[in-house]
């Protein structure tokens, strides 16, 4: 009777589900567009137009993405040689008393940082000089705006999903 309590105990123990972090954060996309890492990165000839409806009057789309991107913390931090992989302070929302939530919004931005790069790119190859209807996508569900991004953290780092529309824009 006690090996099979035991092997009912141990079994029990492993059937439990396990609840994953999942934390969400509404950052802003100005601490990524202006830090040094992001103006060292990004190329001012592939404008970015934040939020749903965003295309200019005259543009021609020439392609659609979804991208995602996951980063840790340590892809944000500054290193001891002086050059630096993001921006200076945590935002002035960011509780600094938890340094989860700042490693969190770090490995935020550098997901961020990251699919910027790599849409500014796909833009690139497909002849667009802008990347328009530019909105946060996590888990297929819109969050539109022309000011913040939508990133979940966790212990894998911080994820996020990025959807947008690239498009030649007539210079005016």
């Amino acid at each position: 009777m006690k090996k099979s309590t035991i092997l009912v105990m141990i079994i029990g123990a492993f059937a439990v589900p396990a609840v994953a972090r999942n934390t969400t954060y509404m950052l802003p996309l100005a601490e990524v567009l202006e830090s040094p890492e992001g103006k060292g990165r990004l190329d001012p000839s592939v404008k970015f137009y934040f939020g749903d409806r965003t295309m200019p009057q005259g543009a021609e789309q020439k392609g659609f993405d979804v991208i995602s991107r996951i980063a840790k913390a340590s892809a944000w931090r500054s290193n001891d040689s002086g050059t630096s992989n993001v921006p200076g302070p945590p935002p002035p929302n960011a509780q600094k008393t938890s340094s989860e939530q700042n490693d969190d919004i770090a490995a935020c931005k550098a997901a961020a940082l990251g699919a910027l790069v790599a849409m500014q790119e796909k833009a690139k190859q497909l002849g667009a000089n802008a990347v328009v209807d530019f909105v946060s996508y996590y888990r297929n569900t819109t969050f539109s705006s022309a000011t913040q991004f939508e990133c979940h953290a966790g212990a894998t780092g911080g994820h996020l999903t990025f959807k947008a529309t690239y498009a030649v824009v007539p210079k005016n």
